[in-house]
């Protein structure tokens, strides 16, 4: 095992032991099960750990202790992602078309010139809006901190020494104690009852007891005499040295893994990409159509192109990105403001088309506070009441128990730690152990009293062989022996037991009750511990003097507890359809207790299986059983099990959020179609993974997001048709005159172009802002396959903008019919003509208000939601038809949009005919809503 040079990590780099024992996914047999002795040769180092020369070498070598940084795509790269939205695609290729007519045409006309800045000038606004809100939610993102630890114990020369934890190499020997962050994959050279939290890694919430003996070949993080990084020690000390640092580590594979699986799209993505090819294609073709319909007239070529585009410019919502983009980061505020951080805009509405949350359990669903909520004594139970490791609440009958929590507090490492700095309360130490201190308090006992009245003078520390831990304790009168163990262990070690305050021997009967309470408390998936004690003659007993001959006093039962509003989250989850299953590395036990107290299981069999059994499973098999409508628990499950069932799931049109707070988490999380993190005790690799954080660790924040994500996607349906229907409007007038062989436009490019941004945008962000309806958690989610534009959209859409087209035809060809002059007379200077387009307009904006009121509801009467009640959304409107007086009046507007000014009557009239869509919508939601009720008569 001899090495020389310093390469213990790099493949290829000093013996095969090393290598072995270094690459890979983790501690290969070489490592794990050599003696510690062994472990400071084959790494090149000692138990002096190494000279201050080795470590600068070594660090130069393999780099800092750190996780590789996300590449960002550079600002500029992000801003010019802006235009190639095919909408932003479509209309600069029109504006380059529209400066080359204007170069072309003699003599040159100014108006061409203003339409080719207009639309280039409306790509430029919406780039603008839609890069300060992504480049705004990214920046927010990067204030999250790493969870490497940033400082570590080391021995270097043999001084201790604290050092960054980025300078760690392998080779180092680091020392740990309780309430340590490990700071990179080490194997224990040395432990004194060093136990460590792997639940980031694993899923696992009991801690781990670590060794330095050798150990058998296995998973990598089933190694009991090796510790990882991101985990952390909970009791106990020891010293290990450290094999893998930065992306080597365990905790860096699970990271390059989840760096490595794709980012998915959202529903609307799809939705709205297909929309928009759907869309451009539409306004090219009818734009090319009315070119070729124009082109017998004798018309310049470069006249029809102009006209051909502004054609195509009606039907393009020029407004719809930086609409959507504004809508959806008004859901990003609305969900910040109830703790939940969007990192990515479009996030927002994938959770509301969410049907299958997998959540995991530990941190998520419970709040990874061991909490003790039953203690048994003399054949009673009694009920603790309070959660966490606040020491608030009460033992019932406290007096009958406290003998046994004496015992059981004395037999503790752990601490418990009071606020400070704004933290909560904590325990040092094993978590077990600090739930038993928190019972103690609440039972009335002064834990510094108690410690200082018997001192620990000897201690037998917690092995897995034995499954008991013991301590001695020195009285006035005598030596008392404390143990707490695995209660039939423990019970069989006893010859007596406390019954009713009164002493007596254990009989067989005594000891079936107290198995069949153990077991009892064990159904209802708590964790138990069995507690007794015995008189000792001297300080120093054996252990087997110390550990025989016990005095049983009773049992304790303690539970990781579930967060309180998680069960009113479930079933807000259920009512709306989605399904919710557990994926975690806990036991199958735990995780199923969990999973009734906060609803998830209601059932009596639910379907549980763990990750042994997925490994048996082919494709088939797991779609099977995804398809099965049970209540599905998956249990003791690795990051490619988690990611395996999100891709089944996926395959099934399933659209799949991932609740995790592990670093085992973050490749489910990236894989998902929405990642949700825990952001107070989440990992830096679970929240670099997720689309979401729970700034607050609350499950129910979900259920609350889920409700807004609805009402984003409903709020988006709703200016869609407001916005289409505004186009049908500006089209139809086009399309008529070209028929009707009028030889000029109702309406020009410009016009449509100021009405799309002045009376388009901002109702329609107005309309984005609608609160969720009542009802919107009451409904299955919609599915993947649902169109952005279903038939009743699309219906809804010709409806309104049907009747707006007609009213706008009908007022512009009324005026030139009243003109009494031939349609070949007319030319752009005629002031009825600036009129009748300036009418046409007019309607247009007026329809527009009013068919803003009418989108806000699908079936509700908008008298019934109020039409005060969004006061943005009549501001909007009051803005556009404030722009509409100013373009009417105004000299220096008048010449740019050919316009003339309008009297009293007139704007009644157009007052009159804005009306109509709203009065129309209002008896078709009369005859939806009579429909409807009509089975409901029927039955009664």
């Amino acid at each position: 095992m001899t090495r020389t040079g310093m390469d213990p990590l790099v493949p290829g780099g000093g013996t095969d032991a090393a290598v072995d024992a270094t690459s890979g996914p983790g501690p290969r047999p070489p490592v794990r099960g050599l003696t510690a002795g062994d472990v400071f040769t084959a790494l090149n180092t000692s138990r002096r750990g190494l000279s201050a020369e080795r470590a600068r070498a070594g660090l130069e070598r393999y780099g800092p202790n750190e996780m590789p940084r996300t590449r960002r795509r550079p600002v500029w790269r992000q801003l010019a992602a802006q235009f190639t939205d095919l909408f932003a695609v479509v209309l600069v290729v029109a504006s380059g078309i529209t400066f080359l007519a204007y170069w072309l045409e003699e003599p040159r006309d100014v108006g061409t010139l203003q339409l080719a800045v207009a639309i280039l000038g409306v790509v430029v606004l919406n780039a603008a809006i839609g890069f300060a809100q992504e480049y705004s939610a990214e920046r927010t993102a990067q204030a999250l901190e790493a969870m490497v630890p940033h400082a570590s114990r080391v021995l270097r020369d043999g001084r201790r020494l604290e050092v960054s934890a980025r300078d760690l190499v392998p080779g180092d020997v680091v020392v740990l104690e309780a309430g340590d962050a490990v700071p990179a994959d080490c194997r224990v050279v040395e432990a004194h009852e060093l136990r460590v939290n792997n639940a980031p890694l694993t899923g696992e919430s009991n801690p781990v007891s670590c060794t330095a003996d050798p150990g058998a070949a296995g998973p990598p993080l089933e190694a009991r005499n090796c510790v990882f990084m991101g985990t952390d020690v909970v009791a106990g000390s020891g010293r290990a040295v450290v094999y893998a640092t930065g992306a080597t580590t365990e905790f860096g594979r699970i990271y390059r893994l989840a760096a490595a699986a794709p980012r998915q799209k959202t529903p609307l993505q799809h939705q709205v990409a297909s929309m928009a090819r759907r869309v451009a294609g539409a306004a090219l073709a009818i734009g090319a159509l009315m070119f070729a319909v124009r082109l017998p007239t004798g018309e310049s070529v470069v006249t029809l192109f102009v006209f051909a585009l502004g054609v195509m410019v009606a039907l393009v919502p020029e407004g719809l990105p930086a609409t959507l983009s504004v809508s959806l980061a008004i859901g990003v505020r609305r969900m910040a403001r109830r703790h939940a951080l969007i990192k990515q805009l479009l996030a927002v509405e994938a959770l509301g088309s969410t049907t299958v949350v997998c959540t995991d359990k530990t941190g998520t669903l419970t709040q990874a506070e061991m909490t003790v909520t039953r203690v048994w004594a003399g054949g009673a139970t009694h009920a603790v009441t309070g959660v966490g490791y606040a020491p608030g609440g009460e033992v019932a009958d406290a007096a009958q128990v406290r003998e046994l929590l004496r015992v059981a507090v004395l037999c503790c490492n752990a601490r418990l730690v009071p606020p400070e700095g704004g933290q909560h309360w904590r325990v040092l130490g094993d978590t077990t152990e600090g739930a038993l201190l928190v019972v103690a308090a609440k039972a009335g006992l002064d834990l510094g009293a108690e410690e200082t009245a018997a001192p620990r003078v000897t201690e037998f520390p917690f092995d897995s062989d034995r499954k008991l831990m013991t301590t001695v304790h020195k009285y006035d009168v005598g030596y008392q022996a404390c143990a707490k163990g695995a209660p039939a262990e423990l019970l069989a070690r006893c010859a007596e037991m406390e019954w009713d305050g009164r002493g007596g021997p254990l009989t067989e009967e005594h000891r079936a009750t107290v198995l069949a309470a153990s077991d009892a408390l064990a159904s209802q998936g708590l964790r138990v511990l069995a507690v007794a004690r015995r008189e000792l003659d001297g300080p120093r007993p054996a252990q087997d003097e110390a550990e025989s001959g016990l005095t049983f006093l009773g049992l304790v039962g303690m539970l990781d507890p579930p967060r309180p509003e998680v069960a009113d989250a479930v079933v807000a989850c259920r009512r709306a359809g989605i399904r919710i299953v557990m994926v975690t590395g806990d036991h199958p036990l735990t995780g199923e207790a969990v999973a009734r107290r906060v609803g998830i299981v209601r059932g009596p069999d639910p379907v549980v299986v763990t990750g042994a059994r997925l490994d048996t499973m082919g494709e088939e098999a797991l779609d099977a059983l995804l398809a099965e409508p049970s209540e599905l628990l998956l249990c003791r499950v690795s990051p490619e099990h988690k990611m395996r069932v999100v891709t089944a799931f996926q395959r099934r049109g399933e659209v799949v959020a991932v609740t995790g707070d592990g670093a085992n988490d973050a490749p489910a999380l990236k894989h998902a179609d929405i990642g949700v993190a825990m952001g107070a005790s989440g990992t830096d690799v679970a929240r670099e993974a997720a689309s979401m954080v729970l700034l607050d660790d609350s499950f129910a924040s979900i259920a609350t997001a889920v409700r807004l994500g609805r009402s984003v996607y409903q709020n988006i349906r709703k200016f869609l048709v407001y916005v289409f229907s505004s186009n049908i409007g500006e089209l139809g007038p086009i399309l008529a005159a070209t028929f009707a062989g009028f030889p000029l436009v109702p309406i020009s490019a410009v016009q449509i172009l100021a009405i799309d941004l002045g009376s388009d945008v901002l109702p329609a962000l107005a309309l984005g802002a609608e609160r969720p309806e009542p009802d919107v958690m009451d409904h299955p989610p919609r599915s993947r396959r649902e169109r952005l534009f279903s038939s009743a959209v699309v219906g809804r859409i010709l409806f309104l903008g049907g009747i707006q087209a007609l009213g706008v035809c009908a007022v512009f060809f009324w005026h030139i019919h009243s003109a009494g002059v031939p349609f070949e007379d007319f030319t752009e200077d005629d002031p009825v003509y600036r009129e009748a387009v300036t009418l046409a307009q007019g309607a247009i904006v007026f329809s527009q208000f009013f068919i803003s009121l009418a989108v806000r509801t699908d079936r509700q009467s908008i008298l019934k939601v109020g039409l005060l009640s969004n006061p943005a959304l009549l501001a909007a409107g009051g803005f556009g038809i404030g722009l509409m007086a100013a373009i009417s009046y105004v000299p220096l507007l008048q010449a740019v949009f050919n316009t003339a000014a309008l009297d009293a009557a007139d704007w009644a009239v157009l007052a009159g005919l804005g009306t109509l869509p709203l009065i129309a919508d209002e008896v078709r939601k009369w005859w939806l809503r009579r429909r409807a009720d009509r089975p409901k008569g029927a039955q009664q």
